[in-house]
C-alpha cells in the first residue's frame, strides 16, 4: 500500500510489478538485464518474500521504458505503470495487505481459526521478525555477528547489511520473547509465584496485572505513536496505557546501534539484558526502533465449506510479516 499517490507526471517511471517464485533482487535483477538500468537506479519500498505471489511498486527513470514495453518473464508481469515526481525509497509504504488462503480445514479448525482472527483483531499481536529474517537455515544472525567481529568477511555491501540488519532482529526477538513470557507468567502463577519467577516485587506484580492488555508497559519504555508520528519515552504510565488500549500507541523495541533512541529506568534493564551484548560493534550499526506490539487491521475471513478453505485477507504495517500473523493462528489449532 503506498504512502502516497503518484502524480502521474515526473521524470520516474513506476511499475506496478507481480512476482512468483522471485525475489525483489531478482527480480530488479531481470529488470536490469533488458533495460540496461544499473541495478541502483531502481527504487523500492521494501522486499517481498520469494514464495508465495506478491505485488509492489518500482521506480527508475522513464528514460528506460521503452526498452521495457515488451519485457517478458515466466515469474515476473508488469501490470501496470504511471509516473511520479520522485525515485520510490525504502520506506515508502503504508504498509503490506495480505491474501491467504488455507487449505484442508475442517469446520471445528474453522470456528477456532476464526476466533483467533477476533482475539488478534481485538488485542493485537507480537511483532516478531519472520523465519525468513533468518534464511531457510536460520544462521544469518549467526553470519551478521561474526561480520561485526571480524571473524568473515562479506564482499557484497548488500548482503553484508542484510546479515547484520539480521543479527539485530535476532536480539529484538529475543529481547520481545522475554517481554512475552512476563503476560504468561503473569497468566499462570499467583502474585508470589510469579514475582519470584520474574525477579520483580509484588508490588510491580500487582501493578502489572491491572494493565489489560497481554502485552506490558513500563515507565520508561520507548512508546511511539501509531501507525506513524514520533517515537517517545513513557512517562506517565496511566495516560500512555489508554492510548495503548486505544491503538493510539504502541511500544518499540530497540535494533541495536548507533543514534537510536534507547529506554530508560528498569525498562532499559529489561532491554540490556538481551541487546548489550552487541555494545562492542553499536557504531557499526544503524540502530533503530520497531514496533514491539502491532495491529490487524480490515479483517475478512471467509469459509468455503465445499473446498474446505479458509480465505483471509488482512493488512498489516510495514516491516510486519503474515507468516507470525500465521503461526499466532495455528497455535489455536494444536
Amino acid at each position: 500500500m503506498p504512502l502516497y499517490e503518484f502524480s502521474g507526471e515526473g521524470e520516474h517511471l513506476v511499475l506496478h510489478v507481480r512476482k512468483k517464485d522471485t525475489t525483489t533482487w531478482q527480480m530488479i535483477q531481470a529488470l536490469s538485464e533488458v533495460c540496461g538500468a544499473k541495478t541502483r537506479d531502481f527504487g523500492y519500498a521494501g522486499l517481498k518474500d520469494k514464495d508465495g505471489m506478491t505485488t509492489q511498486y518500482i521506480s527508475v527513470h522513464k528514460s528506460f521504458e521503452k526498452k521495457l514495453e515488451n519485457f517478458s518473464h515466466e515469474n515476473i508481469k508488469i501490470i501496470s505503470k504511471t509516473y511520479h515526481n520522485n525515485k520510490i525509497r525504502i520506506g515508502h509504504l503504508k504498509g503490506n495487505r495480505f491474501f491467504i488462503r488455507l487449505k484442508r480445514v475442517n469446520r471445528v479448525d474453522a470456528q477456532k481459526l476464526q476466533n483467533a482472527l477476533k482475539t488478534l483483531s481485538c488485542e493485537g499481536f507480537p511483532n516478531f521478525f519472520g523465519y525468513q529474517r533468518f534464511g531457510r537455515d536460520g544462521d544469518n544472525y549467526i553470519l551478521g555477528k561474526e561480520i561485526l567481529e571480524g571473524k568473515r568477511r562479506e564482499r557484497k555491501r548488500k548482503m553484508k547489511n542484510f546479515f547484520i540488519s539480521s543479527y539485530q532482529s535476532y536480539l529484538f526477538n529475543t529481547w520481545l520473547s522475554n517481554r512475552l513470557k512476563i503476560g504468561h507468567i503473569l497468566e499462570g502463577f499467583n502474585d508470589k509465584e510469579a514475582a519470584d519467577s520474574l525477579g520483580f516485587s509484588k508490588e510491580l506484580v500487582k501493578e502489572l496485572r491491572k494493565q489489560k492488555k497481554f502485552f506490558k508497559i513500563f515507565k520508561g519504555d520507548v512508546a511511539h505513536h501509531y501507525p506513524a508520528g514520533r517515537a517517545f519515552i513513557c512517562e506517565d504510565l496511566q495516560e500512555e496505557l489508554e492510548r495503548f488500549e486505544k491503538e493510539e500507541i504502541t511500544v518499540t523495541g530497540w535494533l541495536p546501534g548507533g543514534r537510536s533512541m534507547r529506554c530508560e529506568g528498569f525498562a532499559k534493564e529489561l532491554e540490556d539484558e538481551v541487546c548489550m551484548e552487541a555494545e562492542p560493534y553499536l557504531n557499526q550499526m544503524d540502530g533503530a526502533r520497531r514496533f514491539a506490539w502491532a495491529f490487524l487491521k480490515d479483517v475478512e475471513y471467509e469459509y468455503k465449506e465445499d473446498e474446505n478453505w479458509f480465505e483471509m485477507h488482512f493488512s498489516l504495517p510495514k516491516g510486519s510479516y503474515a507468516t507470525v500473523i500465521l503461526e499466532e493462528l495455528t497455535h489455536q489449532l494444536k
